[in-house]
């Protein structure tokens, strides 16, 4: 039994189905274009047979050259007329559908940057990254061959049983007779279809995953020598895309061959039919020769028809994902105001828990405070809440309980702009994008100029270096900067924050990964960049801090001492052990 509460599949995607046409409204006059242009095919279309009609029967069949030439004139401006309509019907749909893909993955991904960390750790690459591509482009196919196309197909099998209807009845009812067939057959085929492209689009966004994460995870795959097992579950997301889309392909290996049989057997009847009746008289050659034309016409668009509404059906399936997405309330909260002119540093957490899931506190009731450009170490073993606490005051995670304060301003009230712009991280784990060294400390911001880009790479000691690099700045690093050691990877992560000169400065393991000449260097810049701004450290290596102004001592997420170096060693406690156990 479904559940009440969860709306239905025809509601969601009467839903997705109104989302999408919003995205028509800066397109109105376009898409209004399209549509006359549509009906305006779809009402051509059907004249072709009856003026050949007249043509046999009034003109051909009573020796009338001077009417032949007349209608012959009409039939090649009709053509014509259809000929150009088309082509802008074909150009316009496929315009209309490349701006409103784009609009929706500008909408897309500015949602996904605004994303909390904590979905994205939970929420697979390849899948994002198929509803960014593959789904959004599924959805320009619902302009250039669904939705226009399926009114233009709808109106021009009116007008042929209207004109067919018109011309002889006997013959119209005669031909329709086949199309309470086409009718079921349609009803099942769009119901499977449907089924089978969900599948599809399933398998797909796990095969995506997979070889995401095993791409970026090659060397430890190729290091514990896992290179055939991987293969063999590859193997298997393949066989599953592979079966799932054969089923797809079988459905419509069946439906389009018994359209062409019904097809064949209304011309059969017609035929048998027909030619009697206009060897006895009761219908003229014309009418024969139109009524054959009008067969064929009337099921080229049912062809058609559910091609262009299994597009419609893909598109809708896609849109449904792409509205799961952007409806699922994941968004960071930025409701805030506040654009601080000058930042002091002073930090406060007060009384702070933190959830991941549920009710599983990594955070347990935190309190501490850093003065403005103070230095604060915190400590402890792994999964204490380090990490943990540095999110929060970056409002990558937004706290379970308590109230965090920067200047006695809730971060909460702060523009997540403002705030970040405020608060520079060097991670332990330090990313470089694909590009050159440049623009990885600049991260593209025109703002930040060279010499200050220069100035800042001084101050950490690797100007020298980048210079013997081919290019110099504008050397290109690979994809996660593979092409330079970890130690100057996490050099140019001072850098980075250097020139965007922020009050407040995290260093989470910043020298943890790095040689000992590399930390020296940054040991260097650290008590340089600590003049004058408030310094968060999170270190292993407590030999590290030992000169910070006070150090927060964790233990499975709660603070178990507070103090400086000194005071904290002579007490003999937790900190004691583990400054003995380094």
């Amino acid at each position: 039994m479904s559940d009440p509460k969860q709306p239905s599949v025809r509601t969601a995607h009467s839903r997705a189905l109104r989302r999408l046409t919003l995205f028509l409204k800066p397109y109105r006059r376009t898409f209004y274009i399209l549509i006359f242009l549509t009906f305006l095919l779809g009402a051509l279309t059907p004249l072709q047979p009856y003026l050949i009609q007249i043509t046999i029967d009034d003109y051909i069949l009573k020796g009338n050259y001077k009417g032949l030439v007349r209608m012959t004139s009409v039939l090649i401006l009709l053509l014509t007329s259809m000929s150009v309509a088309q082509y802008y019907q074909i150009y316009l749909s496929d315009w209309l559908g490349q701006h409103v893909i784009r609009d929706i993955r500008i909408q897309l991904y500015t949602y996904i940057l605004k994303l909390r960390t904590q979905f994205l750790n939970k929420t697979p690459v390849g899948r994002l990254v198929t509803l960014s591509i593959s789904d959004t482009e599924t959805l320009a196919n619902v302009f250039s061959e669904g939705m226009a196309a399926l009114i233009g197909d709808l109106l021009q099998i009116l007008l042929i049983v209207v004109l067919m209807c018109y011309i002889n009845w006997r013959l119209a009812l005669l031909s329709l007779s086949t199309l309470p067939l086409i009718a079921i057959a349609t009803y099942v085929f769009k119901n499977k279809i449907r089924h089978a492209f969900k599948a599809v689009r399933s398998i797909v966004d796990q095969l995506n995953a997979f070889v995401q994460e095993r791409i970026m995870g090659m060397s430890m795959v190729q290091i514990f020598g896992r290179e055939q097992r991987e293969l063999a579950q590859f193997k298997v997301f393949n066989k599953r895309h592979q079966n799932a889309s054969i089923k797809a392909a079988q459905y419509y290996a069946f439906y389009f061959p018994l359209l062409s049989t019904i097809n064949a057997v209304s011309i059969s009847l017609l035929i048998g039919y027909g030619a009697k009746g206009a060897i006895d008289g009761l219908f003229t050659v014309g009418e024969l020769v139109a009524f054959l034309m009008y067969v064929n016409l009337l099921f080229r668009p049912l062809h058609f028809i559910a091609d262009r509404f299994n597009t419609l059906q893909m598109g809708i399936v896609s849109m449904d994902r792409i509205m799961s997405l952007l409806g699922n309330g994941q968004q960071v909260g930025n409701s805030g105001t506040y654009i601080p002119k000058r930042l002091q540093g002073n930090i406060v957490f007060q009384n702070v828990w933190f959830a991941y899931q549920e009710e599983d506190y990594v955070l347990k009731d935190i309190s501490f405070q850093v003065g403005a450009h103070e230095s604060l170490a915190i400590v402890g073993k792994t999964g204490a809440g380090k990490s943990t606490i540095v999110h929060l005051l970056e409002r990558l995670y937004d706290a379970s309980k308590g109230v965090i304060t920067i200047d006695g301003v809730n971060i909460q009230a702060y523009t997540l702009q403002a705030l970040r712009a405020h608060v520079g991280l060097v991670p332990q784990d330090f990313l470089l994008f694909s590009g050159t060294i440049y623009d990885n400390i600049t991260l593209g911001d025109s703002n930040i100029g060279r010499e200050r880009v220069i100035e800042a790479a001084q101050l950490i000691g690797i100007h020298d270096f980048i210079l013997k690099l081919p290019g110099g700045y504008s050397y290109s690093v690979m994809e996660g900067g593979l092409a330079l050691s970890v130690g100057q990877r996490q050099l140019l992560a001072f850098a980075r924050v250097l020139v965007y000169n922020p009050r407040i400065i995290i260093l989470d393991e910043a020298t943890a990964s790095v040689d000992t000449e590399s930390e020296r260097l940054i040991q260097e810049a650290t008590t340089m960049l600590m003049k004058d701004r408030t310094c968060i450290i999170i270190a292993h290596r407590l030999a590290t801090i030992q000169h910070a102004d006070q150090i927060l001592v964790l233990k499975q997420g709660k603070i178990q001492e507070v103090g400086d170096h000194s005071s904290l060693l002579a007490q003999g406690g937790y900190y004691t052990a583990l400054y003995q156990a380094t």
